[in-house]
């Protein structure tokens, strides 16, 4: 079995007496690009600051490369590299000199720290601003070195808090690519509300909502959760909507544009073995004939009603 980077076990925290995370347990392995999903106010910073330390569980365990984040939270720390959703950046330095301020903070040995610099101005493509003071950048490349300072120290683990949060379509789309990059040698854990930045970036998804962990799997596995409810026609030849709702298995059927329809069904299989052996005798033309799966927006909203039941 894949050794865990995260281990979380049984893990509750409360705000005075206002429990934001209540009873939530997972693993993730090596490698891969993690989302954290939950509409605002779910339990994700939360979640993510007990990860990466920042706050302690009320009850439970972390283990972050099988180090206890209570009993050996330096240990722990040092396998992480934490992007908060406002990037701790020190407006007055240089992106050079606070790179290397970070770099040293996190136990970067001395002779390595330059070295280290010049590998996440890179990969981060800022190096033609090394000499600029970080008041001075856009908030796009202000991200960037929030993005450089996380991962200075190679950790193995890499925690974004809305990385594409505020910026501009353009922007999303680069920082998305370095997020991408960055996946390829470590694990990236990042949170969003956002169900597009799910698709376009994770590989699985964690979804918390009221506390709770109400759903963990793939992208495609997140798609099919909730199982298609309806069929999609099209005919050339199409026949009265009357004749179309009298098929056997079929529970509604809706009138769409350019000999298009949706139909509700209580048997998939018998209504469409019904729509081609009718199109077929009938001369109606079938042209194309398939399942539609629920939208994200779907899922998430049904994900979210099983969180508050």
């Amino acid at each position: 079995m894949e050794k865990s980077i995260v281990k979380v076990e049984h893990v509750s925290h409360r705000y005075s007496v206002q429990w934001a995370v209540r009873d939530i347990s997972f693993e993730i392995p090596q490698r891969g690009i993690y989302g954290l999903l939950g509409s605002n106010g779910a339990g994700k910073s939360t979640v993510m600051n007990i990860i990466c330390g920042v706050i302690k569980q009320t009850e439970g365990c972390v283990f972050i490369d099988g180090k206890d984040t209570r009993l050996d939270p330096i240990g722990a720390k040092l396998h992480i590299g934490f992007l908060p959703q406002k990037p701790p950046l020190y407006g007055d330095l240089t992106v050079e000199e606070y790179l290397s301020h970070t770099a040293d903070i996190r136990w970067v040995p001395e002779q390595d720290i330059k070295t280290a610099v010049n590998e996440v101005l890179d990969l981060c493509a800022i190096s033609h601003f090394r000499k600029r003071l970080i008041k001075n950048l856009s908030g796009g490349y202000q991200q960037r070195v929030g993005i450089a300072q996380a991962i200075i120290h190679k950790p193995d683990l890499v925690v974004f808090d809305e990385p594409t949060n505020g910026l501009d379509p353009n922007q999303i789309v680069e920082i998305r690519h370095l997020i991408r990059d960055i996946a390829e040698e470590r694990t990236v854990l990042l949170s969003t509300h956002i169900l597009r930045e799910v698709q376009a970036v994770c590989d699985n998804i964690l979804m918390i909502e009221q506390g709770k962990l109400v759903f963990m799997g793939t992208v495609d596995e997140f798609d099919n959760y909730i199982v298609p409810n309806t069929i999609y026609l099209t005919m050339k030849n199409a026949p009265a909507i009357e004749v179309l709702k009298g098929i056997t298995g079929l529970t509604s059927v809706e009138k769409l544009e350019n000999g298009a329809f949706r139909a509700h069904f209580s048997d998939s299989q018998e209504a469409m073995e019904q729509i081609v052996e009718q199109s077929a005798a009938n001369q109606w033309h079938l042209t194309e004939m398939r399942l539609e799966k629920s939208s994200l927006d779907t899922i998430f909203a049904e994900l979210s009603k099983k969180a508050r039941r």
